[in-house]
């Protein structure tokens, strides 16, 4: 799935957001999206298949990812725990004019980070954020903050970036018409979408359409709304007291038997046990 995620990070004060993912984890599977924030990733255990603007890097236990903003990513898990950390970069200027001209490049993506760090201090960098961000030690708020910096400068020094080119006049629109149908799924996945649908907020025929999906998220149409769906109603079984049949039907489900099927093939397990566990 790819989506344009537009949510608080942290706090005003901390913006800051630590997800520890797992099998059970409602976005266990990493949806298609972007924002405007960057995000680090690390993989405790298992693989991850993280893609990042459609090129993919086969992480292992204790590989770690920079994901630089608006870069469209999803990931696909393989037996595996990881964590992410989405943060807003705007957070770590200091008012120093020879440290905040390089988060000012970054922030208007004149620069891009290396996508994946195999820098031995760059990586243990990495999981130190991690490892602090996820502490209630006191003091943690300062670690964190000052390793972000470090971690910075490390990339500085290293030239562990690299210049970004616009994209191309023919891959602009297509990303436009590809974002178009990802926000007309986000918000109509409740209602009766048909492929007719999509094929006609994209401005093309249903047979381009498909193709076209298919060569930038690597999944069908109907596959990426099916799985958006179950996501949805993963959360709200989560996070409310509705009934596993209401939670269908919210979904765009519209038979409850396909709905607990469909769940299972996605979760492996039932909407009832998913909410048990």
């Amino acid at each position: 799935m790819i989506y344009n995620e537009l949510k608080q990070r942290g706090t005003d004060d901390f913006p800051f957001e630590l997800y520890r993912v797992h099998e059970q984890h409602p976005k266990y599977e990493m949806a298609f999206h972007w924002h405007a924030e960057v995000e680090l990733v690390r993989v405790l255990s298992g693989e991850l298949l993280l893609t990042l603007d459609g090129h993919t890097h086969e992480l292992q236990a204790g590989d770690t990812a920079i994901i630089n903003s608006e870069t469209v990513h999803g990931a696909t898990p393989r037996d595996c725990r990881y964590d992410c950390i989405v943060f807003n970069l705007a957070f770590l200027k200091t008012g120093n004019r020879a440290c905040d001209l390089f988060i000012d490049d970054l922030l208007a993506r004149n620069v891009l980070l290396q996508e994946h760090p195999t820098d031995p201090e760059t990586v243990a960098l990495l999981h130190g954020i991690f490892d602090e961000i996820g502490s209630k030690n006191t003091g943690a708020t300062f670690k964190v903050l000052g390793l972000y910096h470090e971690l910075l400068g490390e990339l500085q020094r290293k030239n562990l970036y690299t210049a970004h080119f616009p994209l191309s006049v023919r891959d602009e629109k297509k990303a436009a018409k590809l974002k178009l149908v990802l926000k007309f799924i986000r918000e109509h996945f409740a209602d009766d979408i048909t492929l007719e649908d999509m094929s006609a907020v994209a401005g093309l025929s249903q047979k381009y359409f498909c193709q076209f999906f298919k060569d930038t998220t690597g999944t069908t149409p109907v596959h990426y709304l099916t799985a958006y769906r179950v996501e949805r109603a993963a959360r709200k079984l989560l996070s409310t007291d509705l009934s596993v049949t209401r939670i269908a039907y919210d979904c765009g489900f519209n038979d409850l038997s396909y709905f607990i099927k469909t769940f299972k093939a996605f979760k492996h397990t039932s909407p009832n046990l998913y909410r048990k566990r």
